[in-house]
């Protein structure tokens, strides 16, 4: 019987097997790794380097691959809590002045009679966040568009900070016994809808989300259309845009009835 062990490199057979596994990782590695995808004529590969990382499933964007702008303006607002500023008696009596030009649409005391946006105890981010994406034509009104044109920044924080310092008043159309339609409490879960009062302050709120209780009908219909035709394209990350062209006829009403019966 032979002495020569068994899992030693110089028993013939142990070096031969040891070596042709080998050979075959190898091959199987440079095959699955560089060649397969390098191989796939819909594979944009830089290199190498960049089939390797496909194949182990990590992104890496193609060295001639470039950014794709909207061709529209969109919000370059960015909110913190800095974002206004001083909200103190100087700057809301200066947005008290600015805002008697406003009064025409959103009425003397913030509360509009001729559906336009109430605006009293509006957020004040809000508030200035839209007159600044009506000023860079992030959204376009042929009405606001040339107001918000030539004012400056400090304009549009004081005039922001006057509406939120007044109270909200309850609209003539207002009826607590309306109940909260389930898009508004639940959203739709298997349509990616969630609850619109996790951002308009029934439930929660979120910084830049307008507070809609005691709005017009007329008006939160006529935004939740455009935004779910495209029309209206200054939601940040497309949140309302996703949203609304996926809310059918029926829930649209039903959100602009209710939140116009809200006090």
């Amino acid at each position: 019987m032979s002495e020569q062990k068994l899992f030693s490199f110089r028993n013939s057979w142990f070096s031969t097997s040891v070596g042709t596994t080998v050979a075959i990782a190898i091959a199987s590695a440079l095959a699955g790794l560089i060649w397969l995808p390098l191989a796939q004529p819909d594979l944009k590969l830089a290199g190498i380097w960049d089939a390797i990382c496909s194949a182990a499933g990590i992104p890496r964007a193609p060295v001639s691959a470039s950014v794709q702008q909207p061709d529209f303006k969109t919000s370059n607002v960015v909110l913190t809590p800095d974002t206004i500023g001083r909200k103190d008696a100087v700057s809301i009596g200066r947005g008290a002045t600015l805002a008697q030009r406003c009064a025409i649409c959103h009425g003397p005391q913030g509360v509009s009679d001729a559906n336009s946006p109430n605006l009293a105890g509006q957020f004040a981010e809000v508030t200035y966040k839209e007159l600044h994406d009506f000023k860079t034509g992030a959204r376009v009104n042929v009405v606001m568009s040339p107001f918000a044109a030539n004012m400056s920044d400090q304009d549009m924080k004081d005039v922001a900070a006057y509406y939120a310092y007044l109270p909200r008043v309850p609209s003539s159309k207002a009826d607590e016994k309306v109940p909260p339609p389930p898009i508004v409490v639940t959203g739709a879960p298997m349509r990616n809808i969630p609850p619109c009062g996790s951002c308009h302050g029934e439930l929660d709120y979120k910084a830049g989300s307008p507070w809609l209780g005691g709005q017009s009908a007329v008006y939160i219909k006529a935004q939740l259309q455009a935004f779910a035709a495209g029309a209206r394209r200054n939601d940040i990350s497309q949140q309302m845009r996703n949203i609304a062209r996926h809310m059918t006829a029926e829930e649209i009403d039903q959100v602009a009835r209710y939140y116009e019966a809200q006090p």
